[in-house]
């Protein structure tokens, strides 16, 4: 894997030149001479984020083994009292 380092001005004149360099490995995309930001090819960055697989594709699924999905919880904010004073 290789990192690539580009200016923002070179990433605007030449967005193919970077998603072409991005398929060997991350460019770091630099502001003012400092990084500031990361352009991935997408399965990279799901590796990263953790992602699995979608609700779709999961449901989709044609073989008979067990999978885990394991969505995100929504926390307790999705429950309130509710005011019926007014």
């Amino acid at each position: 894997m290789s990192i690539t380092t580009i200016s923002s001005r070179e990433f605007n004149q030449d967005a193919g030149g970077a998603k072409k360099a991005a398929e060997k490995g991350p460019v770091i995309i630099t502001d003012r001479g400092r990084p500031s930001h990361v352009l991935l090819r997408f399965e990279d960055y799901q590796k990263l984020a953790g992602a699995g697989p979608s609700l779709l594709e999961a449901l989709a699924q044609k073989e008979d083994d067990d999978f885990d999905f394991d969505p995100p919880r929504m926390g307790d904010t999705i429950f309130r009292d509710v005011d019926l004073e007014d």
